[in-house]
């Protein structure tokens, strides 16, 4: 990467210490002669990155899921500093962020790209999803029955509390809360997880890449609801069919040249199992 020349920041002074670790940063940046805009504002608003090389969100996971639209649209690299619990998206934590900025204003970190969800409601009615995309009834105490396409060939049709489809990075999410299997971010597919299905057989599905899935509402007098990241929430039509598929558009996400996933993932889902190194 070429050294930054214009930094965004996007602060959630919500978290204990974020604001206190953005002052070092910003100073940091003013001292290294880089250009740079802050928000406190997530999600930010349409356009805020343009312009930017890069931009650090301090924070935790939902901070930068309120980023990674404008950050896909924008192809800026996000830098997550990690301020709040588990941080699988905020990889550099607060200590880390203060040692090496001077590296990453100088552009010396790895850039990994994420694959997002374009998610459809109706005509004009579209947006992103880093994460997830989940479908369920507006009434959290109704169950529903959603019919599933894919490509337009029946899979099934649900009798559950909801749907969760999840892409590889939004797999450690809501999808492994609700029993669905965690995918290397590498992987180009997406995950379809039933919440509670009224069946014992059914279990997540990975689709390919390519997939093209559309959710019909098969419940009586029950609107639903569809939420994007658990941030943003689509309007459904009644009768209208959801249409989900991978973006071609993916959320930049910056990371040490040291970065594992699978050391990620060790240290926040408390697995076991050290590192041998081998002769």
């Amino acid at each position: 990467m070429k050294p930054l020349r214009k930094i965004a920041f996007v602060i959630n002074k919500e978290k204990d210490g974020a604001a206190e670790v953005a002052r070092e940063l910003v100073a940091a940046t003013r001292a290294a002669g880089v250009a740079l805009k802050q928000t406190t504002r997530c999600p930010i608003p349409r356009g805020y990155l343009e312009g930017c090389d890069a931009c650090c969100v301090v924070g935790g996971d939902g901070t930068l899921l309120g980023t990674a639209r404008e950050a896909a649209r924008w192809n800026v690299p996000l830098i997550g500093v990690n301020q709040g619990s588990l941080g699988f998206l905020t990889t550099f934590s607060a200590d880390e962020a203060l040692q090496l900025f001077p590296e990453l204003l100088a552009g010396r970190f790895h850039v990994d790209h994420r694959a997002m969800l374009d998610c459809s409601t109706g005509p004009g009615v579209h947006d992103l999803a880093l994460n997830d995309v989940l479908v369920k009834s507006e009434a959290n105490s109704r169950i529903v029955r959603l019919e599933v396409l894919a490509d337009g060939e029946l899979v099934t049709t649900y009798n559950c509390d909801g749907l969760i489809f999840s892409t590889a990075t939004g797999s450690t999410a809501y999808n492994l809360s609700a029993g669905g299997p965690i995918i290397h971010p590498d992987a180009g597919v997406i995950a379809m997880t039933p919440i509670c299905p009224h069946t014992l057989s059914n279990r997540a599905i990975i689709f390919r890449q390519e997939v093209k899935l559309r959710v019909i509402n098969r419940t009586e007098d029950c609107p639903l609801l569809v939420a994007m990241d658990g941030q943003l929430d689509l309007r459904v039509g009644m009768g209208s069919p959801i249409d989900i598929c991978l973006s071609k558009l993916q959320v930049p996400l910056a990371h040490r040249d040291d970065y594992s996933h699978f050391a990620v993932v060790r240290t926040k889902l408390k697995w076991g199992g050290e590192v041998v190194s081998t002769p």
